[in-house]
């Protein structure tokens, strides 16, 4: 599908575990791993929370698509925001050099592993529910995913040796 030097590009709802399996499948393929949250906020100096506390979610968005379009990397894994899939050239510019996996678990194992929705950095409207916003995003991650890895019920390692099958199925590791 890509060559072997593509990026691999994990998206998925917060809570789908993109950091924690991008840090294990970074390791084990033996290449380096970036976390587009991680940018943003260092970039800012302050947490997602806080941008949109004071920009709001419009304003999170943009500082997310200024990053995405800025990544010029080569064999990374990319765990990216779970909102970065609103950004349609942040999208197109990452998948033009890597392959995007897309963390699906369902959404009743989403909000168990999300403890503190309130501090979370989450791009949503105003009097959204969590319920509204995985049913907005979900054709979204759907239609830029070119490998689905199925997370609900799995342990990180498990998702991770999953997503390791499946790249080298599709000759990419």
């Amino acid at each position: 599908m890509r060559e072997k030097s593509s990026n691999i590009i994990l998206i998925g709802m917060p809570g789908a575990g993109k950091s924690t399996v991008g840090v294990l499948l970074a390791s084990k393929i033996s290449r380096n791993f970036l976390d587009t949250d991680l940018v943003i906020q260092e970039s800012q100096g302050r947490a997602l929370q806080d941008i949109v506390n004071t920009e709001g979610q419009a304003g999170l968005r943009i500082l997310e698509e200024e990053v995405l379009l800025n990544l010029s990397l080569q064999s990374y894994v990319i765990a990216t925001g779970g909102s970065a899939v609103y950004s349609e050239q942040g999208m197109t510019h990452l998948a033009s050099d890597g392959i995007t996996l897309f963390l699906d678990a369902d959404q009743a194992t989403l909000e168990a592993r999300i403890h503190n929705l309130s501090m979370r950095g989450l791009v949503r409207q105003p009097g959204q529910t969590f319920s509204q916003l995985f049913n907005e995003r979900l054709p979204l991650y759907r239609k830029y995913a070119d490998i689905i890895i199925n997370s609900t019920g799995q342990t990180q390692e498990a998702v991770c040796a999953k997503s390791i099958a499946e790249l080298r199925k599709n000759n990419v590791i």
